[in-house]
């Protein structure tokens, strides 16, 4: 059994009676996998409580995730997720050499090799992702992605669509780097007509640098994401 993340306390962002909001670090598994413990198993293991999982995050990804108290509640935050009422947001680093710096990307996704998928041209049942980059450092972008859709990889493969790979997804062509730079950044929905955000910058790495981050985001005017026009679906 791996026990890397055995002793870890997770970062529990916000607790509700039927949920909660916690933080899952990149390289963390999801489901548990090979003996290694998985961010569920962890969390029901700190909280000494069954959880059930509403959606999940890539192993190399970082950051927001609802989990559910009760197969009820489960069922009713996964339909907000099914009718597209949660809105997303997330940071991602990739290098400077993009097709285009904001927009639309809009695709049916297809299984490639190794695991990996792609982006087709057709639009039967697409992946769709709305986008703004801005220069980070010298050969680097920040992108802030706000996707419409919830499909596997889609991210990833929506900025390697553009050619230029997440820093770290050697999956697609990325450049080796410390970590996958991926965050989960923000959450927003309805619940029992309460309205509930939540919002977390990542763990600081070599180019996701806490302070230099949020100064970043605040220049840019990307602190609020919500509040920004967002190129049209």
């Amino acid at each position: 059994m791996n026990l890397q993340w055995m002793n870890v306390l997770l970062e529990i962002v916000f607790e509700h009676q039927d949920w909660l909001v916690a933080l899952k670090p990149a390289g963390m598994n999801f489901h548990s996998e090979d003996g290694e413990p998985g961010f569920v198993v962890l969390l029901e293991k700190q909280i000494g409580a069954k959880l059930w999982p509403v959606h999940r995050l890539d192993k190399l990804t970082s950051g927001l995730l609802v989990v559910a108290k009760s197969k009820e509640s489960c069922r009713s935050l996964s339909e907000l997720f099914a009718q597209r009422l949660v809105e997303k947001y997330y940071l991602a680093v990739c290098s400077s050499s993009m097709k285009k710096k904001q927009g639309l990307i809009k695709g049916d996704m297809a299984q490639a090799r190794r695991g990996a998928f792609k982006l087709l041209k057709t639009l039967d049942n697409p992946a769709v992702t709305q986008f703004l980059s801005a220069s980070l450092i010298p050969g680097y972008r920040l992108c802030l992605l706000k996707p419409k859709t919830g499909k596997t990889h889609q991210l990833r493969v929506a900025l390697k669509s553009l050619g230029s790979p997440i820093e770290g997804d050697g999956l697609y062509g990325g450049n080796q780097s410390d970590r996958l730079y991926l965050h989960s950044y923000v959450l927003s929905f309805e619940y029992d007509g309460e309205e509930h955000r939540f919002q977390r910058l990542p763990e600081p790495s070599t180019l996701f640098e806490q302070d230099k981050l949020e100064s970043f985001l605040m220049a840019q005017n990307w602190i609020e994401p919500w509040s920004l026009k967002w190129p049209v679906v």
